[in-house]
């Protein structure tokens, strides 16, 4: 089934670049906010949830900017999510833009996931 691009973007207050990257980055930055627990095996990211787990790989890094993740299930697709780190022009702060790709009718259903994820790294975080 055909899936739509998906593009969110979250201004952060007093986000550091370092410790964004962190957070979006790194096994135990994604714990802290993205999922229960991640391992990391080269490029092989486990997620796991509660009883759930989901393998994602890592297909892009620009160090500082952005990550991208490909699910499994998704590998012989053009579907990925990515957490891109943004430098506002006007403002001199930071924004965190997510792209991410929903089946049709589940892209509401998707950014109040991803509003509900942003909201814990907000807490978790200070930013």
């Amino acid at each position: 089934m055909k899936k739509t691009e998906i593009r969110i973007e979250y201004q952060l207050k007093t986000a550091s670049v370092n410790i964004l990257w962190n957070s979006i980055s790194t096994a135990l930055g994604l714990t802290e906010w993205f999922a229960d627990g991640v391992t990391v095996n080269d490029t092989e990211y486990t997620f796991s949830w509660e009883k759930n787990e989901q393998v994602a790989f890592l297909v892009q890094t620009k160090p500082n900017v952005s990550v991208r993740f490909q699910w499994e299930e998704d590998l012989d697709t053009e579907y990925y999510f990515e957490l891109k780190i943004d430098i506002l022009e006007v403002t001199g702060g930071l924004a965190l833009i997510i792209t991410d790709f929903a089946e049709k009718g589940d892209d509401e259903d998707l950014i109040l996931l991803w509003n509900k994820q942003i909201e814990v790294l907000r807490r978790k975080t200070g930013i």
